[in-house]
């Protein structure tokens, strides 16, 4: 997410350093922010020029650390791992202008929680995309315990200003989005587990009778299930209600290293050999 963050960002005319763990990731994203504006390209919503405008405004950095003097916003965009995006926030904090704003793209981890790791708790709030960034509108602005108006206001303004459509949440566990998603997809899960529908069926009835533009456990997938149990984990000891409890199969498929899309096997399997340039998807199998 953090490369559709750079490129909507830079597509509205801001200068973009763009940072990950390694110069491979760094690699593959900026690869994937040009794919994605030569698409735009081909369908004429962009021009060579703007394509090649856009992806100047980006500025692949292997130090997260060096150059940060003028930035006035930093992006989060890690995986849901709270001592990771706490030692991320730390970092930053230490190295950035003390007027910088620290925004975290987190999914449910607490906005006070990251903001009290830092010295400027009044400068960080959440600023939540969702996937994929370039083509989805909404974004939630989350304020922490301590988040300034001034700061609050300073980005939602801002996802106005990229085209996003901005909603104000409350620092709670899974914000609004994820706290109705997350459970929903989990009783998909469940409704696999126990046998009562198939992975296609259950994904077929949610398209067909709820008028979803895609199943819940085909979106699972594109998330990464890695992802939904953090995000489940998170609202099951944040609200302390069981009705949160991962499924157990998720937890399994997590434990096999089945994570969705990402790694080519999920609820679906993705690894199918390539027919007319398209990789089948087929379901995977559910066991208990």
């Amino acid at each position: 997410m953090g490369a559709g963050i750079a490129q909507v960002c830079a597509t509205f005319e801001h200068s973009v350093l763009l940072n990950d763990i390694g110069d491979e990731f760094i690699r593959r994203g900026v690869e994937g922010i040009a794919k994605n504006l030569d698409r735009d390209v081909k369908k004429e919503k962009i021009t060579d020029t703007d394509k090649a405008s856009i992806l100047g405004r980006i500025r692949p950095q292997s130090s997260l650390t060096e150059g940060l003097g003028d930035v006035d916003l930093a992006i989060e965009a890690a995986t849901e791992n709270v001592k990771l995006k706490l030692d991320l926030f730390k970092t930053l904090d230490a190295n950035l202008q003390s007027s910088a704003i620290l925004a975290s793209n987190t999914s449910s981890i607490s906005i006070t929680k990251i903001g009290a790791a830092t010295s400027r708790p009044e400068r960080v709030v959440g600023m939540h995309f969702f996937n994929p960034v370039p083509v989805m509108k909404l974004v939630e602005v989350i304020r922490g315990l301590a988040t300034s108006n001034e700061t609050f206001t300073a980005v939602r303004d801002l996802a106005a200003q990229l085209g996003k459509t901005p909603a104000e949440v409350r620092d709670s566990p899974g914000f609004a989005a994820n706290r109705i998603l997350v459970p929903m997809v989990n009783e998909a899960i469940y409704t696999v587990y126990e046998g009562v529908a198939s992975i296609e069926a259950v994904d077929t009835v949610m398209k067909l009778g709820a008028n979803h533009p895609m199943g819940p456990l085909t979106l699972a997938d594109f998330v990464g299930l890695d992802t939904v149990l953090a995000v489940l984990d998170v609202l099951h000891e944040g609200l302390g209600d069981p009705k949160y409890r991962a499924c157990p199969l998720l937890r399994q498929y997590v434990a096999a290293g089945w994570l969705g899309k990402k790694t080519g096997r999920g609820f679906y399997d993705y690894r199918a050999t390539v027919t007319n340039g398209a990789a089948a998807q087929t379901a995977a199998p559910a066991s208990r």
